[in-house]
């Protein structure tokens, strides 16, 4: 089939963009490239391997974005800040008919899609999967291998051990859109709901991550999308964040340095240990999944999950706007993930 489907990356001459269609190459999948900005998508198509498609489409011109989608079978959306691009490529998608998913680690256009667009989609009878990505994707697939058949917890916790962190212009343009969408207020998962808050004071505390990382300091109610994507389908007050405390401050400093590329995938050497914890009736169960860049690793997150919505591994439900969770089978996804991601699931 993979021959046959054309996917559109929409965002594809940006960092994480650039790995996507990487890695629906490397499956075979035909591949359109697309975006506001036409000349960076036929330098694009010129220093690739023959055989992109190229069709440039601006956000705020429906018709464009119909064109860029006419005969594809899904589409990615890698373009931020996403509460400028969700709503308009998710609404091209839902007139084609067909599967949108996006690597969007911003809040509140996460919420937005839940929020915005799940009647539209049930009604379409098609798949929405936001934050399909290294920050929300990833947690809430562990959370749900790490319950089994569980479907309510009373906390999940979900740790991030980043050897650094050098963020892309994407992230920081992200970042500034979210910070100023909540005035600068902070975010948490508690008592069952998002709560924005003024409390200035961060809790710096130790976390255990599995050897051979081991202890590390992380930064508490660091939050990130896992606190839309897992209570999207699972009974839980408390959903609460840690990041590493060197890869906080690498995201903080102006003066950090974008990625570079150290292997022969475009890699960067940063590495990454995610641990998640989940509570449930005094018991703990753990899951933990270890690779390397963040970025480039959001590629066959999002791209295994557009190859099984095209083929129908999907759990029951699988429609309208749904979580990484909801749609796949945890455990499965997960190891698909090999060699890119190393995962410790329970048994």
């Amino acid at each position: 089939m993979n021959a046959q489907a054309a996917v559109v990356v929409y965002g594809a001459t940006g960092h994480t963009g650039r790995f996507m269609v990487a890695e629906l190459r490397r499956r075979g999948f035909t591949t359109i490239v697309s975006g506001r900005n036409a000349a960076q998508l036929e330098a694009l198509a010129a220093s690739s391997q023959p055989g992109l498609v190229v069709r440039p489409a601006a956000v705020d011109d429906p018709a464009a974005l119909d064109r860029a989608l006419a005969g594809a079978a899904a589409v990615i959306n890698c373009a931020g800040p996403f509460a400028v691009t969700g709503g308009p490529v998710v609404e091209a998608a839902l007139r084609a008919g067909i599967p949108y998913v996006d690597v969007a680690a911003e809040l509140e256009a996460n919420v937005a899609m839940f929020a915005d667009y799940a009647e539209a989609a049930a009604k379409a009878g098609t798949a929405v999967v936001p934050a399909m990505a290294f920050y929300g994707g990833l947690g809430d697939l562990l959370v749900t291998a790490a319950m089994g058949e569980r479907t309510a917890a009373d906390a999940v916790h979900v740790a991030y051990g980043l050897s650094s962190w050098r963020p892309t212009a994407g992230t920081r343009a992200a970042g500034q859109v979210s910070h100023d969408r909540r005035g600068g207020r902070r975010v948490r998962f508690a008592e069952g709901e998002l709560q924005y808050h003024d409390e200035k004071t961060v809790v710096e505390q130790d976390w255990e991550f599995p050897e051979p990382l081991g202890t590390r300091r992380v930064f508490a109610e660091f939050t990130m999308a896992d606190v839309v994507t897992v209570p999207s389908h699972v009974q839980v007050p408390s959903v609460t964040t840690y990041m590493a405390v060197e890869a906080a401050r690498d995201l903080a400093g102006a003066d950090t340095p974008a990625p570079e590329a150290m292997d022969e995938l475009g890699r960067s050497d940063q590495t990454f240990v995610v641990d998640v914890l989940v509570v449930s009736d005094g018991v703990e169960r753990r899951a933990t999944a270890s690779g390397q860049d963040i970025y480039a690793v959001t590629a066959p997150l999002a791209v295994e999950a557009v190859e099984r919505l095209l083929d129908g591994r999907t759990r029951a439900g699988a429609t309208g706007v749904v979580s990484a969770g909801t749609a796949f089978e945890a455990a499965d996804f997960l190891r698909a993930l090999s060699p890119y991601v190393t995962v410790q699931l329970p048994h």
